[in-house]
């Protein structure tokens, strides 16, 4: 049976949300550290975030291995902690997908036992198919589950896909939003033009996943001319590694670019700081080494906050890169407005409990 999204959440989706990426907590000897994974979830719950992405890039793909087996284990607590803390308002679960067909069919169904609404699918890892086999291959998992769409830049395992393959994409009945973030302009467009000129226009959700430009991604209202009318679209909101950490301040720029699209007045200050954020999302995802150093630059984060007890991956080799460190002392010193550290201070004990 076909899951179908239902209308408080399309609703939600193209009013316009933060999703944070989760990220996943280990233990000293990298073993899940259930209690923080929870507080995690308690953070970005109370920190006013709509929505959650888990079993993503920044969960760590290697949660699927035989030998480490955590999909379903993060996926059921992240649901829990929703279903406990979140009574109050609509809320939207969102479960990575990756893998060949067989694998991906898989993890839409067990997305589905644990109430997620939409599948965010990776095509990373399937060089060899097709742009048509590849969207036979999103047809299956959209009879199981929502899609979310994802265009993954290059550097982290992503592809270079067409307008053509976006367009055909567009047409998916059960496709409701679209991450794109292959940290490309050129790219960027070719999906927003493709969402544009197909004829669910007004039925999927833009959502941005270039953390590197995520301020004028939410600025800008795209306008193409479309068999003779404008059409136009806006990035809703955004789905981001980058708002995993100082959520609270992410939730609070998407309520000011929201107003500043209504009112028709994107000020000087608001480019500065989409400027400021890029610069410490630099750092963060060691865009220095090609994001070698991203999830453990996000734990660097999590961890000076107390809300992770270390900054340890999975893959023991997957650390700091050489000179990250003193890149992330310098635009936390540089942009505090970025940080939400008091708001997490304020609420630890809470959360602990």
């Amino acid at each position: 049976m076909t899951y179908i999204l239902d209308e408080n959440k399309k609703f939600l989706l193209q009013e316009g949300i933060v999703i944070p990426a989760h990220p996943l907590a280990l233990t000293s000897n990298r073993q899940l550290d259930e209690k923080r994974q929870r507080m995690l979830m308690r953070y970005y719950i109370d920190a006013g975030a709509k929505g959650i992405a888990v079993g993503v890039h920044t969960t760590q793909f290697a949660i699927r291995s035989k030998e480490v087996g955590l999909l379903e284990t993060v996926l059921s607590i992240a649901s829990e902690e929703v279903d406990k803390f979140n009574k109050l308002h609509p809320f939207i679960k969102v479960a990575g997908i990756c893998g060949q067909t067989e694998q991906a069919v898989k993890e839409a169904e067990l997305a589905v036992k644990y109430n997620y609404d939409l599948g965010l699918v990776s095509l990373g890892g399937l060089p060899n198919k097709s742009e048509k086999e590849l969207l036979s291959h999103i047809k299956q998992i959209s009879e199981i589950i929502p899609i979310f769409g994802f265009y993954l830049q290059p550097a982290v395992g992503g592809r270079v896909l067409s307008y053509d393959f976006w367009k055909r994409f567009s047409e998916i009945s059960n496709v409701m939003a679209i991450k794109v973030a292959p940290f490309n302009r050129y790219q960027t467009i070719d999906v927003v033009r493709a969402v544009c000129e197909s004829s669910r226009s007004n039925e999927i959700a833009l959502y941005t996943g270039n953390d590197d430009n995520i301020v004028s991604d939410l600025l800008t209202t795209f306008k193409f001319v479309v068999n003779g009318k404008q059409v136009e679209k806006n990035f809703s909101g955004g789905l981001l590694g980058q708002w995993a950490v100082w959520t609270k301040k992410s939730v609070e720029l998407l309520k000011e670019i929201k107003k500043a699209r209504e009112s028709g007045h994107i000020s000087d200050e608001l480019l500065t700081l989409g400027s400021s954020l890029t610069d410490a999302n630099s750092a963060i995802f060691d865009a220095a080494n090609n994001f070698s150093g991203c999830i453990p630059g996000l734990h660097e984060i999590l961890y000076r906050q107390g809300l992770l007890e270390g900054t340890w991956c999975l893959n023991p080799n997957e650390i700091l890169s050489e000179g990250q460190l003193e890149e992330i002392n310098r635009v936390c010193e540089a942009y505090p407005h970025l940080i939400d550290d008091e708001f997490v201070n304020e609420n630890m004990q809470y959360w602990k409990e």
